[in-house]
């Protein structure tokens, strides 16, 4: 090789080049890290902000629900409780940017996955801020999306539903403290509960709706009438009834229960007080004069003598009954499912002859079987939660963890049932909370 030799002072200059080369280097990764590392930082920021805000955006739903399903109107005046879809969903959209922009996010999507249904529980929210990133001296703008969905869903419910005998309360039940009773007692209790809350009292529930056989083994064991009403005589039966505590409490019941509409029944009985509003009402499951029963004014009249029939026959509730129609076909004795579901009740081909439903679309016959296969998957699961996630998505995936299973069109529907129950005076919830869930 031909050339110049190199001497020690080249070596040294080579040396300098490959050491000032080798900075640069570290340089420039130390400002691309650095780049990288903000934009990760951005990228957290924008999670949080997305999660946080679908979780707000669900809990104006939540606080919502129920009034989505109250009377539009009241004697010809607007209902100032009742809420339409559309002011629903502003509302939890409304929420959902405000804890967004709260948590720093600007550019901000917020959309509704089930928003045509009758009764939305979902909430997407989308942040799409842009992270700036410098690297080696220059400024670069890179997009970061982070998105989040949440949802409202029911609880499986508590308890197990107690079995009324001839001149019981008949209607559906909800639990307080794992005591049955009527669902608007069960209302008025938390109002009463939560004013005694404000006070310094915790109340309790000692008893509650006893059924007329359970009142004859009390009386047995206790045959006193002083204390212990006989059987059949017992307003306990009627799903009415609380037995309070602790005994601290029986002043402020005294002085207070009546704001709540419960009333001191005997003298002698400081803890006993028993709800008087709406007795006999057909919200609650009595009888009424036009022969529907319990049964929702959003039942088309035509269908009401078959609901009545089917509710008396498998002694289930008209109002559940009636509200799963309305969820599964809206009424509608022809409709068929994307998944081969037919007719009112929709039932799939095999189910329906498993209860010798030969005919689906024959609305009566159709009505008659979903009674008699929800009174079966009331006393296999307990609750009615359950029972009608089983009615969803089949009894296997429901037993198997004892739960509403994580689907969302489960979830919703039972939600929307709950909701429509409730809005027609009649839950059947047996205390199922609605809770929030970050599902995405």
């Amino acid at each position: 090789m031909s050339g110049r030799a190199l001497t020690p002072r080249d070596d040294r200059g080579q040396a300098v080049l490959v050491l000032l080369g080798a900075m640069s280097v570290v340089l420039v990764a130390a400002f691309v890290l650095g780049g990288l590392a903000r934009g990760l930082g951005a990228k957290g920021r924008d999670q949080r902000a997305a999660d946080l805000a679908a979780l707000g955006g669900v809990r104006a739903m939540r606080d919502d629900y129920d009034r989505l399903f109250a009377p539009a109107s009241f004697g010809g005046e607007p209902n100032p409780q009742h809420l339409d879809r559309a002011a629903y969903l502003a509302r939890a959209r409304a929420a959902a940017l405000a804890t967004a922009r709260r948590n720093g996010a600007e550019q901000i999507e917020v959309a509704f996955p089930d928003g045509s249904s009758i009764a939305p529980t979902r909430v997407r929210v989308t942040v799409g801020d842009p992270a700036v990133v410098r690297v080696a001296g220059l400024t670069r703008t890179a997009p970061v999306t982070a998105s989040a969905e949440a949802a409202l869903a029911p609880g499986a419910g508590t308890g197990t539903a107690p079995q009324p005998g001839p001149g019981d309360y008949q209607g559906p039940f909800t639990f307080r403290q794992g005591k049955p009773m009527r669902p608007d007692t069960a209302l008025a209790f938390d109002r009463l509960a939560a004013a005694a809350a404000q006070d310094g009292i915790a109340l309790t529930i000692t008893s509650a709706y006893r059924t007329s056989a359970e009142q004859a083994a009390l009386f047995a064991a206790h045959p006193d009438p002083r204390w212990v009403a006989p059987p059949g005589q017992s307003l306990h039966r009627l799903g009415t009834e609380l037995d309070l505590g602790p005994d601290a409490a029986y002043g402020w019941l005294a002085a207070n229960a009546g704001r709540f509409h419960f009333v001191k029944r005997y003298s002698w009985e400081p803890w006993h007080f028993g709800f008087a509003l709406n007795a006999g009402s057909t919200s609650v499951g009595y009888g009424s004069s036009d022969g529907r029963g319990a049964i929702p004014s959003f039942v088309p009249a035509r269908y009401a003598p078959a609901l009545s029939a089917a509710a008396q026959r498998w002694n289930v509730s008209a109002a559940l009954l009636a509200a799963q129609l309305y969820a599964e076909s809206g009424f509608n004795p022809f409709s068929v499912s994307p998944a081969g579901a037919e007719g009112i009740a929709q039932f799939m081909p095999g189910t329906a002859r498993s209860y010798g439903l030969a005919n689906p679309f024959d609305a009566t016959a159709a009505i008659d079987a979903q009674a008699h296969l929800m009174r079966d998957l009331l006393r296999q699961l307990g609750t009615v939660p359950l029972a009608l996630a089983a009615y969803n998505a089949g009894p296997g995936a429901v037993a198997g963890c004892g739960c509403i299973p994580p689907y969302p069109e489960t979830q919703a529907y039972v939600a929307r049932i709950l909701g429509l129950l409730r809005g027609a005076g009649d839950s059947a919830a047996l205390g199922a909370a609605m809770t929030i869930r970050l599902v995405r």
